[in-house]
C-alpha cells in the first residue's frame, strides 16, 4: 500500500497553490534586477550594518569601472582588508561577463566588537561604510526562543480577532487575547534596503540575519550579480546556533509552504523567493530537528505526480535516512510527536498551502476535500514543542501563522481574522510553556501590516436594499452579535446579520459585496483579454454590490503589503531590551544577545 503522501500529490495540484496572485508572483522575484544599474557601485555588507560579534558574512565591494585587482584599495579600520579579514579575495574583472570589477571575500567574520569603518578606493573613486559589530553576554539569559510571527498581522487584525472572539460590551473588550498579554512591547520599522515598503521574505529575513536586504530576498544581500544564488550571503540565526550552540535544537512551524518566505528565512541564502526547490535543499543542509508544514510538491523528484521539482532527488527519502520520522495527515502528526525517539520529525501536510481555520474547521472549503486530516499551527506547535523541549540544551522555535497574509491579500476579511484567533491559541501555547519553563523568551510579532481597517459594523437588518447603507460607523456601528456558544474561540458563525466592517485602504478593482465568502476565498480581480487585472464579475450580482475603482497599479490583483510599522510584543529574558521604536534587524540582536550567541572569546572577555 502506497503511503498516503504519495496519493495526495498524485492529486491535482489546488488552485491555491497553481493560481497563486499577481502581488504573490511579483513577490516571487519574477522582476529580480528592476532599479539595479550595472554602473552601481556599493559595499556590502552596507552602511550601518549591524553584525553578531563572529556571525560569518560576505564581503563584497562592486566597482564602478572594469580595473585591476592591484589598483583597488581597500581598508577596514585603516588596515589592509585582506589582513583584516585573514583571507586572500576573489577577483571578478568583469561581472555578469559584460560589467564593472567586483572584489569578493566568502565566508569571513569579526570577532572583536566595535565600530568598523571600510574604505575602497581605485582611481578617482572612493566609498565607505561602517559598521556596529556586538558582543553577547557570556552566559547565555534565555533556554529556549520561542519566535511567533503573524504573516501580515495589522493591528486592525489583532483589534476584529478580540472583538470576534471575545465580543465587547459597553465599550469594554469582554476578554484579551493572548499576545494582549505580552509586557515588552515595541514598533518594528520594516522598509527595505530598495523600497519603504517590503515583502515577507526581506522583512523575515531581517530578523533572522539582523542584516536589512531587499525586497524578495532571503538571507542575502541584493547585489548585481545575476544569478539569484550567487548574491554576498548573510548568516542566519540557524547557522549561528548550528555553530556557536550546536547543542541546541530548531524548529520551523508553518501552515504555508515550509519553502515559503517566513519559514524558509530560517535556513535560506537566495535573492529570489522563488528559489522553492533550492530552498528544501537548504533546509536539509541545517536539518531542523523539526519541519512542519505544506509544500511536500517541492521535496519530491520530478516523476512522482505532483511534483514540482525539475529533478530526481527525493527530500523525504533523504530526511528519512538522515533520521527523521515523517508525517503527512493531522493523526501522524500526533502520533509521530508522542512516539518520536530520534528527535527529528519532517510533517508535510499539504502539496502547497495549508487550508486555514474557516475552511479547515467550519466551511470544509478551499482543498479540504483533497487534504482533509491537516493540523492547525497549535496542533504543529504542540508537537514541536513536545520534542523540541527533551532537548536538555534548548531550542529556537519559529511558528508561522501565514494564512492571515494570504487572506488579506484577496481581501478576504474573514478568514484573515480567524487566522489571526488561531495564531493567538499558539501564542497561548508558548506562554503556558513558559510557565513551567521561565527560561524561555517568547517573541510575537508581524513581519510588515496590510492596509486594512475595522470601521464598525455591517447590519443586514437596516431598512433598504442598498448595502452601503447598511454600514454602521460611530454610534451606528453598535455591537456585532457573534456568538460563541461552544467556547471554543471561534464564532459559530461568520455569517451574523451585524457583523464586522472591515476594509481595505488599497485594492484593484472589485466588487464589494459587504458579506463573508461562504463558497471559498475571494477572487477580487480576474485578467482581461488586455492583460489587466479588472473586478471579477462573479460577484457582480449578489444583491447590493458596489463596483469599486482600484488605486493601484492594473497589474495587481490583490492588495498590497502597508507600509506601517508593526506591533512586537514579548517576555522571557531578554525581552526588557524590547521598548519604543525598534528595526527588525535589532530582535535579531535581542535574541542573540539572550543565547549568548556572539564570538566565544569575546564572552569570556566579557565575563571577567
Amino acid at each position: 500500500m502506497k503511503p498516503n503522501w504519495l496519493a495526495m500529490l498524485a492529486l491535482a495540484i489546488t488552485p491555491s497553490v497553481a493560481a497563486l496572485p499577481a502581488a504573490a508572483l511579483a513577490q516571487s522575484g519574477d522582476s529580480l534586477y528592476k532599479g539595479v544599474s550595472k554602473d552601481n557601485a556599493q559595499i556590502y555588507p552596507i552602511d550601518r550594518a549591524l553584525l553578531l560579534s563572529g556571525s560569518v558574512f560576505d564581503f563584497k565591494v562592486e566597482l564602478p569601472m572594469v580595473t585591476k585587482l592591484e589598483d583597488v584599495k581597500i581598508l577596514v579600520n585603516g588596515e589592509d582588508y585582506k589582513s583584516a579579514f585573514g583571507k586572500a579575495p576573489t577577483f571578478v574583472e568583469k561581472e555578469n561577463g559584460d560589467g564593472p570589477s567586483s572584489v569578493v571575500i566568502k565566508g569571513v567574520s569579526l570577532k572583536t566588537p566595535g565600530v568598523y569603518k571600510v574604505e575602497a578606493s581605485v582611481g578617482d573613486f572612493h566609498d565607505s561604510v561602517t559598521w556596529e559589530v556586538f558582543g553577547t553576554p557570556a552566559t547565555a539569559k534565555a533556554k529556549n526562543v520561542i519566535f511567533l510571527l503573524g504573516d501580515g498581522m495589522a493591528v486592525s487584525m489583532r483589534t476584529a480577532a478580540r472583538i470576534m472572539s471575545l465580543g465587547n460590551t459597553q465599550g469594554k473588550a469582554n476578554g484579551k487575547l493572548n499576545m494582549d498579554h505580552l509586557p515588552a512591547m515595541a514598533f518594528i520599522g520594516t522598509s527595505s534596503t530598495d523600497s519603504i515598503a517590503a515583502d515577507s521574505a526581506n522583512t523575515m529575513s531581517a530578523f533572522m540575519t539582523g542584516q536589512k536586504s531587499a525586497v524578495n530576498a532571503l538571507g542575502v544581500y541584493a547585489s548585481r550579480a545575476k544569478g539569484s544564488l550567487d548574491q554576498p550571503r548573510q548568516e542566519t540565526i540557524a547557522e549561528v546556533i548550528r555553530r556557536k550552540a550546536p547543542g541546541k535544537v530548531i524548529g520551523v512551524v508553518s501552515n504555508a509552504e515550509i519553502e515559503d518566505a517566513t519559514p524558509a528565512a530560517v535556513v535560506s541564502h537566495t535573492r529570489r523567493r522563488a528559489d522553492k526547490a533550492e530552498i528544501v535543499g537548504m533546509f536539509f543542509d541545517v536539518k531542523p530537528e523539526v519541519i512542519l508544514g505544506g509544500g511536500s510538491a517541492y521535496f519530491l523528484p520530478k516523476t512522482t505526480p505532483g511534483s514540482k521539482r525539475k529533478d530526481d532527488i527525493d527530500y523525504i527519502a533523504k530526511f528519512r535516512d538522515a533520521g527523521y520520522g515523517f508525517a503527512a495527515t493531522k493523526d501522524e502528526l500526533a502520533a509521530a510527536a508522542k512516539g518520536n525517539n530520534s528527535g527529528k520529525l519532517l510533517g508535510l501536510f499539504h502539496t502547497g498551502n495549508m487550508d486555514g481555520t474557516l475552511d479547515q474547521k467550519f466551511l470544509k472549503k478551499g482543498t479540504v476535500g483533497k487534504f482533509p486530516n491537516q493540523p492547525d499551527v497549535p496542533d504543529m506547535m504542540v508537537a514541536a514543542l513536545d520534542i523540541l523541549s527533551k532537548n536538555p540544551e534548548g531550542f529556537f522555535l519559529m511558528v508561522e501563522g501565514a494564512e492571515i497574509d494570504k487572506n488579506e491579500h484577496p481581501l478576504d476579511w474573514e478568514r484573515a481574522v480567524f487566522e489571526t484567533i488561531t495564531f493567538d491559541k499558539a501564542v497561548g501555547i508558548a506562554m503556558e510553556f513558559a510557565k513551567t519553563h521561565p527560561d524561555t523568551l517568547i517573541v510575537v510579532t508581524a513581519d510588515h501590516t496590510h492596509g486594512a481597517s475595522l470601521i464598525g459594523t455591517i447590519d443586514d437588518d437596516k431598512p433598504g436594499t442598498e448595502m452601503r447603507e447598511k454600514v454602521g460607523t460611530y454610534h451606528d456601528a453598535g455591537f456585532p452579535n457573534y456568538e460563541d456558544k461552544d467556547g471554543d474561540g471561534y464564532p459559530d458563525r461568520i455569517d451574523v446579520s451585524r457583523r464586522l466592517a472591515i476594509f481595505a485602504n488599497n485594492f484593484p478593482d472589485y466588487y464589494e459585496t459587504f458579506r463573508p465568502k461562504l463558497d471559498g476565498q475571494n477572487v477580487p480581480a480576474v485578467k482581461n483579454e488586455k492583460g489587466e487585472y479588472v473586478a471579477n464579475e462573479a460577484y457582480k450580482n449578489v444583491p447590493g454590490a458596489v463596483l469599486r475603482i482600484g488605486n493601484i497599479p492594473k497589474n495587481e490583483d490583490t492588495a498590497v503589503h502597508a507600509v506601517d510599522d508593526v506591533v512586537l510584543q514579548a517576555q522571557g529574558p531578554g525581552s526588557e531590551n524590547i521598548h519604543g521604536y525598534m528595526e527588525n534587524t535589532e530582535i535579531f540582536r535581542v535574541i542573540a544577545e539572550a543565547m549568548a550567541l556572539g564570538e566565544a572569546q569575546q564572552r569570556a572577555e566579557a565575563a571577567k
